[in-house]
């Protein structure tokens, strides 16, 4: 990538690398009618993901719980934001029965920003992750979870029901933070991912997306601090404006440079590096636990 910065004003054209394949096959159809039927909550379905095929295919597919209202505006996210809705205590066992009708081998939560709550979610997050298992004793579970403001309890609850694999994202280089993740922090997000680590987490796990106006040179800061914090598995994906209230695509990265990426994080010491234009948070999830 070079370290030139296009305007956000020059119109710039989707490349071919980013057309997506329509999901096929008889899983991927099977998933979709429960889905449809029995109206399951899917990150995949309501963020239109372009892996949905392949990852349903495999048995992987995402969860978001705590309602579909952020309390947080970060400019790259098609989530809405406002005052969220009671929590639903019940969340837990549906997220479960949802799991089981659809014979998911890997689930993937995550979840809005729940500032609202003083707990800020994480009660539900430990009750999500016990129901699962209750119901779904051979199914792995990943959690994306959010920072929850670096309250060191409210992740302890995460950590104390132990899933295989929890993932927190990044998202960008420092200098963007403030623009790209208006109310987190760099800093804060890399020892949210650090304590983990050091509290005896097995996998961890994060992500950054490109194309939002970062260079090289600052893509691979950030990968070393990532490294640093110890985190096992990093993705790495290209941005797509969710609508025109969001941030714009500066610039659209060529397969080569994610190779190149890739490369480097492996060297870096990382686990896995899962680099591509369509690359996002769960992409190949149920493969980080081998």
């Amino acid at each position: 990538m070079s370290e030139k910065i296009i305007s956000p004003s020059n119109k710039i054209q989707k490349p071919k690398w980013l057309r997506v394949k329509l999901p096929v096959g008889k899983k991927y159809t099977e998933l979709r009618g429960l889905v449809d039927k029995y109206k399951l909550n899917t990150i995949c379905t309501s963020g239109s993901c372009p892996n949905m095929g392949e990852c349903w295919t495999e048995g992987t597919a995402t969860f978001m719980i705590l309602g579909n209202i952020c309390t947080r505006s970060c400019g790259f996210c098609g989530v809405k934001t406002g005052r969220p809705e009671t929590v639903d205590w019940e969340e837990p066992e549906k997220v479960a029965r949802s799991i089981k009708l659809m014979k998911i081998k890997h689930a993937v939560i995550t979840s809005v920003d729940r500032d609202d709550l003083k707990d800020g979610g994480s009660i539900i997050w430990a009750e999500t992750i016990n129901a699962i298992r209750r119901a779904n004793p051979n199914t792995t579970i990943e959690t994306l979870i959010p920072d929850f403001q670096g309250n060191k309890i409210n992740i302890d609850r995460v950590l104390t029901v132990a899933p295989e694999l929890i993932s927190h994202n990044l998202e960008t280089v420092r200098r963007l933070t403030r623009e790209v993740r208006i109310q987190a922090k760099y800093d804060r997000s890399l020892e949210v991912l650090k304590y983990m680590k050091d509290k005896g987490q097995q996998r961890t796990k994060s992500g950054i997306m490109l194309g939002l106006g970062e260079t090289e040179a600052e893509v691979i800061e950030t990968m070393q601090d990532l490294a640093n914090a110890k985190v096992d598995i990093l993705t790495i994906g290209q941005y797509l404006q969710p609508s025109k209230k969001h941030l714009p695509v500066i610039e659209y990265i060529a397969p080569e440079q994610f190779d190149k990426y890739k490369e480097l994080g492996l060297k870096m010491g990382f686990k896995y590096v899962e680099s591509g234009a369509l690359v996002r948070s769960s992409y190949k999830a149920q493969r980080h636990l081998i």
